[in-house]
């Protein structure tokens, strides 16, 4: 086992919340950047939409503080809305000093006038107050970030790095327990190495891997869930996991988003016949939130027995397609759909976790030394719905929270010992693999049929008997063999699993994301739904 020297800071995640943190800390922290594969294979580059800020004319920051709270269905925290939206113009600003071109409005020639940041809306949203660059945000986002990481001279990037568990620490100075770093898998050499540091970041993304249909990229493990609730910290809300309603439907396209900057432009969803059926469900049609979208097709999809519905562009200008979504129409026409002439084929998967590691505004978890950010964490921001481009901007401001909590740290109190060896003594290399293999399609399979988009107490009982045996197989997997990448992440997505359909036994009601058949109606009192290790 390599055993490497402490870092100041260990980030488990390359996304952006995760290189955020790190580019804040670096210029007094010595900084240590865990990549699950290489740094370019996060979910950050997939994010086609935006980020939303509100800009300093027409809209209000109190108009995106309400359309928050509307999607969140009751159960956002409202100090942290406002928290996280009073800090919008910090994160653009912040994002263009990194580099970030968002898109500019024309602006004539010979005016004098500054230009202006072109803005879109989305589903939820009341006004247009979406930054983005063209369909592709996420990837400029992504790629700015990398390049001043991977240019700091106090950040190491670490790739094909698999985080197993978190190393704890007990009677540290004046605290019963600490997060002292993490052991973690080197999937080039093999070995288990020891990261240390004086505090750690969980910046793992979420956990909608654990369904069958995502558009997440293969990484979406709920690692850092998982691992944080091994420690001992509550995790909350996990019944919420977003199913975005316009995923391409192909045979041969994977997981490949469909943004719902479409229909925040004028895309309509149409049936098979043309009829547009939104507005059956929502008084704001085809900019309904999410949940409801996403209700709304798996209804017709299911009374209709179709394999899809299909969302409507062509009525657009053509030119305006080529400028506004280049990377959709290229997408789509290399699977021989012409956006501009014909409907795209389109079905829900799993998009986003809305609940996680439970944290406080400085992304602090139960664990001291042990911070949360982005889609691990369960901040108050989202409630029981994430409204759209909401995700990026919490990325920004919650790794801000981290660092400036951190920079604010004694050293002195955190300082880690030594961590125990990793032991391999008592185990073999895995002889029957395919055991590894079936477990994971079994799991997504029946978590897709009985935890999805609309819920059964009868379907969740289900759910949790299967989780049990799979969690008794892996479990007794990983304590005989020595572990690799695709046993680590399924026994972190059996865990993950086990979280959300304990929280979703728990909600006697539906709200936002979570609808359930056996309890259609919302209870008056919304509350948090928060699960307890030690309880």
């Amino acid at each position: 086992m390599a055993t490497d020297s402490p870092s100041e800071v260990l980030i488990i995640g390359s996304g952006a919340a995760g290189l955020t943190a790190a580019l804040l800390l670096a210029e007094e922290n010595k900084v240590t950047v865990l990549s699950k594969v290489d740094i370019r294979s996060g979910a950050t580059p997939w994010a086609q939409g935006g980020i939303a800020a509100v800009p300093d004319q027409g809209d209000t920051q109190e108009g995106h503080i309400a359309d928050t709270l509307a999607a969140g269905a009751g159960l956002c925290h409202e100090s942290v809305v406002r928290h996280t939206v009073l800090q919008g113009s910090w994160s653009i600003s912040q994002l263009i000093e990194w580099g970030v071109e968002f898109d500019l409005r024309e602006t004539p020639q010979g005016s004098g006038a500054d230009p202006e940041y072109h803005l879109t809306r989305e589903g939820g949203h009341s006004s247009r107050r979406v930054f983005h660059v063209a369909d592709s945000t996420g990837a400029a986002i992504a790629s700015t970030l990398m390049k001043n990481a991977l240019e700091h001279p106090n950040i190491e990037v670490l790739e094909n790095r698999v985080a197993i568990d978190l190393i704890v620490t007990r009677h540290i100075g004046h605290r019963q327990n600490a997060c002292v770093g993490a052991y973690v898998l080197n999937r080039i050499s093999g070995e288990v190495e020891s990261q240390q540091a004086h505090s750690v970041i969980l910046a793992t993304g979420g956990a909608s891997k654990v369904y069958l249909y995502t558009s997440n990229p293969d990484t979406a493990t709920g690692d850092g869930i998982a691992m944080a609730w091994r420690a001992g910290c509550r995790v909350a809300n996990m019944e919420f996991n977003q199913f975005h309603p316009t995923c391409l439907y192909h045979p041969h396209a994977k997981s490949f988003l469909i943004s719902e900057a479409l229909r925040g432009e004028g895309g309509i969803l149409r049936l098979p016949d043309g009829e547009a059926f939104m507005k059956r469900f929502h008084e704001s049609a085809d900019l309904a939130p999410r949940d409801v979208v996403a209700r709304a097709i798996d209804h017709e999809m299911k009374r209709l027995g179709i394999d899809c519905v299909y969302l409507d562009v062509t009525h657009m200008s053509p030119v305006f397609i080529n400028e506004r979504f280049p990377m959709i129409q290229s997408r789509c026409r290399a699977f021989g759909i012409d956006i501009r002439e014909q409907p795209i084929s389109v079905v829900p998967a799993a998009h986003y976790t809305c609940g996680g590691v439970l944290t406080d505004v400085h992304s602090q978890t139960d664990l001291p030394g042990l911070y949360a950010v982005g889609e691990t964490a369960a901040t108050g921001l989202h409630g029981a719905n994430r409204l759209a481009s909401n995700s990026l901007l919490e990325c920004m401001v919650f790794a801000r929270g981290a660092a400036e909590h951190i920079r604010q740290r004694d050293p002195g109190v955190t300082r880690p010992p030594r961590a125990p060896a990793w032991d391999e003594s008592q185990v073999i290399d895995a002889d029957e693999k395919i055991v590894v293999s079936h477990n994971w399609d079994e799991l997504r399979r029946f978590m897709w049929d009985y935890v999805g988009i609309v819920r059964t107490t009868r379907r969740l009982r289900r759910a949790e008997h299967r989780i049990e045996l799979l969690r008794r197989e892996i479990h007794e997997f990983y304590s005989n063999y020595r572990v690799d990448a695709d046993l680590i992440e399924l026994r972190n997505l059996v865990q993950v699993a086990e979280l959300i359909v304990k929280c979703a036994l728990a909600r006697k009601e539906s709200r936002g994301l979570h609808y359930t058949l056996s309890h259609p109606e919302s209870l008056p009192l919304a509350e948090d739904t928060i699960l307890d290790p030690k309880v």
